[in-house]
Formats: C-alpha cells, sequence, structure tokens
C-alpha cells in the first residue's frame, strides 16, 4: 500500500502498534505503480517489487524466515520498538516472520526468496503471505465494482460461442480439464491467476507489460498452461494468442497495467474467435 507523501516520522512512530488502522486509512487514498515480477528456478521463486521514491509502503505479513535483498534504493523502516532503521542498497539478510512499515527514499527494489517448487503466483502468495482483512475488503471492494462493468464482455463471449458452434457447457468442461495442463517454464512471470472482473477466474497483470510484449506461452508441446487455460475473452482485448511452430504463446496488443498500491492489474483478454481458429489450424496439421 503506497501513498505519495513526505515523510512524517512521528505519524509511523505513533501509528505503527495499529498497523491495520493505518493501511486501512492509507487503502483509502490514491495509489502509486508498484510493479512485482516472480521469477523461477529449481526451488526457488523470488518476488521482485518495485515502489517508487517518496512514497509510505506497508507490507503484508511474511508468514516465514526467508532471504531478502535491497538491490536498490533507500528505505526508513520502522522497527517493532518505534525506532527507525535507514537501509541502503545493496543489502542481503534474513528477514523474520511480520509486517513491515515505512518510508522509501529513493526508488527501491525488494527481493523476496522464498524456497518453494510451487510456480502459481496464487498458491504461492497464500502459503508465504497474510493479507489482512482490511486489505482484502478494499480487493472485493474494487474487484465488485470491476464486475458491474463486465456486461458487455459476457454478451460477446456468448456471441462468440454461438459463432464457432460451442455451448457453454462445453466451453466451461474444456476450461475445467487439468489432463492437458503442464507448468510455466521457469524465468521471469508478470502474471497470476485471481478474480476475473469477466467471470470466474482470469489471468491479472502483476507487472507493466508493454505492447507486443510476450507474456506468456500458452500452450506448450500440446499442452495448456495458465495463460492458455484462464485468460477470458473480451469485446476490447489486450492481447492476443500468437503462434509459433505448433506452439501457442500470449502476446500483448496493448499497454497492460500491472498492480497498483499491492492491487492486482489489469486483466488479460482475448477474443476467442482468433484463438479458436489458431487451435484448430494446429490440430488440422497434426
Amino acid at each position: 500500500m503506497n501513498l505519495p507523501i513526505s515523510f512524517d516520522e512521528k505519524m509511523i512512530k505513533t501509528m505503527g502498534s495499529k498497523i491495520d488502522l493505518l493501511e486501512k486509512m492509507w487503502l483509502n487514498q490514491e495509489q502509486v505503480p508498484c510493479p512485482v515480477v516472480h521469477r523461477f528456478a529449481p526451488g526457488i521463486c523470488v518476488r521482485e517489487v518495485n515502489i517508487p521514491a517518496n512514497t509510505y509502503a506497508i507490507g503484508h505479513h511474511q508468514n516465514f524466515p526467508h532471504l531478502n535483498i535491497l538491490l536498490k534504493g533507500r528505505v526508513s523502516i520502522r522497527n517493532e520498538d518505534g525506532t527507525f532503521t535507514e537501509m541502503k542498497a545493496p543489502m542481503v539478510f534474513v528477514g523474520k516472520p511480520g509486517r513491515k512499515i515505512g518510508f522509501i527514499h529513493e526508488n527501491m527494489t525488494w527481493l523476496n526468496v522464498y524456497h518453494t517448487h510451487e510456480t502459481d503466483v496464487e498458491k504461492i502468495e497464500d502459503h508465504f503471505i497474510t493479507k489482512s482483512q482490511g486489505f482484502l475488503e478494499m480487493k472485493e471492494h474494487i474487484q465488485n465494482a470491476q464486475l458491474l462493468k463486465s456486461g458487455i464482455d459476457n454478451q460477446d463471449f456468448k456471441e462468440a460461442l454461438r459463432e464457432l458452434g460451442i455451448s457453454e457447457e462445453e466451453c466451461s468442461n474444456q476450461s475445467n480439464l487439468k489432463s492437458d495442463m503442464t507448468e510455466l517454464p521457469y524465468g521471469e512471470s508478470k502474471i497470476k491467476v485471481g478474480i476475473s472482473r469477466i467471470e470466474g477466474r482470469g489471468l491479472l497483470a502483476t507487472a507493466d507489460i508493454e505492447n507486443g510484449e510476450e507474456i506468456a506461452p500458452a500452450r506448450i508441446s500440446g499442452k495448456r498452461t495458465i495463460a492458455g487455460r484462464f485468460t477470458n475473452h473480451s469485446r476490447t482485448p489486450n492481447a492476443k494468442m500468437v503462434r509459433r511452430g505448433d506452439d501457442i504463446y500470449l502476446t500483448a496488443t496493448a499497454k497492460i497495467n500491472g498492480q497498483c498500491g499491492g492491487m492486482d492489474g489489469d486483466e488479460i483478454t482475448i477474443d476467442y474467435r482468433e484463438a479458436y481458429a489458431l487451435t484448430k489450424q494446429i490440430g488440422a496439421k497434426s
């Protein structure tokens, strides 16, 4: 949670013991972009958080001790006894369980290094961090507001299925099929699965994605990734499926915004008509 105002050390000292109340106050203010990128290697997930200068920040509760790397920037962190520790990059240390609150003096890049074989960002977050009730309530409020605007996309989704001769039941059964699923390859990820503003669950951006940028493989060696399973349909999509040999990759066709103030970024969407035609092409070849 971020708020671009000047540093008031006295306020953080006073309110630090009531961090949940402080968080609720800040969540009602204008938020700033704080993109999150996950990088995966065997047994490792590195969660990179970028926060701009002149920003107050409250982190989620970290559930376990783990390696922390302050890769860039300078930040004043409030300690449990009310004192402050100024941290300046580069720094490497083992962080204790709990929540951090502070002020970012210089553009900051902070890495949380988790030992896990999981590559599903949602599952990783559920295990390693705990989000406060106030944060979850605000997130639900935002999601409900977005759902109210999804009527056009839902209507066009039904029209697309009619054009393709596919029933909603068939579409749902195919989406829920798990036997043809595979993990995303190791490397960088700017996406996660979460509550969709359109229908059910969708693919959400955690960091900014530029027009033309390859987002993730959607189908590899005949198996779907989360990008192939959870990307929803929209009348005004911001991405498309691109064929590369017999594989399919999800690629941005517009600027897609990442996380802001800790809240999920834009939902990534495609036109199912185009995606279905591409799948049929590959199926015909094989």
